[in-house]
Formats: structure tokens, sequence, C-alpha cells
């Protein structure tokens, strides 16, 4: 099992320091993330990166947040082999045991169809049903919600995802708007909309491996204190500013 999760999650070098908190050579808690652009960037410079930055500095601790595809993330978290993963749907517990969530909310997300047929028109999840639908694999709140579609297939990233929608070979996919936008535009892809409004609207939290229990109420207290200053709200809207949200 170390072996597989070896291979599955090339990080730096890592030991146990105060605490048995597990970090980086940098002294930093590695998390991974499953969000894109606007919300995570590369470079650790999107809005939701520099709200998870900030709020573990707040606690005195460094963070380094890396992208995984969104099963393989929940899988190496849960195990241990990373620290966290900061960006999920509230009640994960149950099937991953052994990550906890943090209380206070890192970021909201919303799911919306985008689709190139004019006449579509979906308000509920059921609606779903006569279609041919696509979505990223190891979004939970899909795959607990989407059932009984004339196809379902499942993607491990976001060009793929819209590659089928832009083929014809889906009629709609399911995409936080604000990452399908921006991945739309990367590609170049014209005639496909995001439709009005979102199926769902819902708090994302940053999980914690049960071996930083202590961090959790510290965290979601940082987040709290970032709300209350200011700081939350004016770091997501640079962020979206700047990539012209």
């Amino acid at each position: 099992m170390t072996l597989l999760l070896a291979l599955l999650l090339p990080l730096p070098a890592s030991a146990a320091g105060p605490n048995g908190v597990t970090t980086t050579e940098a002294g930093a808690l590695v998390l991974s993330t499953s969000s894109r652009e606007p919300r995570s960037l590369p470079d650790g410079r999107g809005y939701e990166d520099q709200i998870v930055q900030e709020a573990f500095r707040r606690i005195g601790m460094l963070v380094m947040i890396v992208y995984q595809p969104p099963e393989r993330a929940l899988v190496n978290a849960n195990a241990g082999a990373i620290d966290g993963d900061c960006w999920r749907v509230s009640g994960l517990a149950a099937r991953y045991p052994d990550l906890l969530e943090v209380p206070e909310p890192v970021d909201t997300a919303a799911i919306a169809v985008f689709t190139k047929d004019p006449a579509m028109r979906i308000t509920r999840w059921a609606d779903l049903k006569p279609y041919n639908v696509a979505f990223i694999n190891g979004w939970k709140i899909l795959e607990a919600n989407v059932q009984g579609t004339r196809s379902l297939e499942k993607t491990k990233g976001l060009r793929p995802l819209f590659t089928l929608l832009d083929r014809d070979r889906a009629d709609l996919v399911l995409m936080d708007p604000l990452m399908g936008q921006a991945v739309v535009r990367r590609m170049g892809l014209t005639g496909i909309r995001a439709l009005e409004p979102p199926l769902a609207r819902l708090d994302m939290h940053i999980y914690l491996h049960r071996r930083h229990a202590a961090l959790v109420p510290r965290v979601s207290e940082a987040l709290r204190q970032m709300k209350r200053d200011g700081s939350f709200q004016r770091l997501t809207r640079a962020g979206l500013a700047e990539a012209g949200q």
C-alpha cells in the first residue's frame, strides 16, 4: 500500500515535525485540491489558494497546495499520504473516516449545467435523466445526485470534460461555473453556455487527516477571523477581478 501511494503521489521529501505534524522539506503541510482557475492556480496564486495559506499562516503553519484528481486526492488524504484536502463538500467523514472536516467553510461553489443546446431547460436533478451527461470523476455531490441518465461518462479533468461537450459526445456537462467558464475561454470554445440558475450551491470545506485533529478548531477560527476582518472577502474579490469574473 505504501509503495502504491508513493507511485501515485510524487511529493517532496517529508518528515514528522512538532506534535507529529507531517511537513515537507519547506516545513509545510501538504494539502490537495481538485479546484482549478480561478479558484486555484499552479503557482498558488488563486484566490482560494491564498485564503487557505492565510488561514494556516495565522495559526503558524505553512501550506503547500498540490493538484490531484478528485478521487485520488481523497484516497491519499484519507490514507495519510498527504495532510488533507482544501476544497470539498461537507459530510465526507462517513466514507473517509480518517478525514476531519474544518467546520467553517473555505469557499462556496455551485453546480451548473453547461450545454450547446439553446432550448435546454434544467432546474432540478431529475431533469437530467433524458440526457447524455458527463462530469469529473470524484465529485461526490454529483455521484450522489446524478442518477438514471440516458448515459453517464466521468472524465479525469476539465479539458476532456468540455471536449466531450464540444464534440457532441455529451448533451451537457456539470461543473462549477467559475471553473467551467475559465476552461471554455482557455480552450477557445464557442456556443457553450452555463444555464441559470445553477442546480446547486454549496459550502466547501478543508479536511485534515485525523493526526492533525488539534488544528481543526484553530483553522476554523482563523477562517472566521478572516471573514470578520474582511481579508477573506478582499482576497476573493481580487482573485475574481484578476480572472475577469
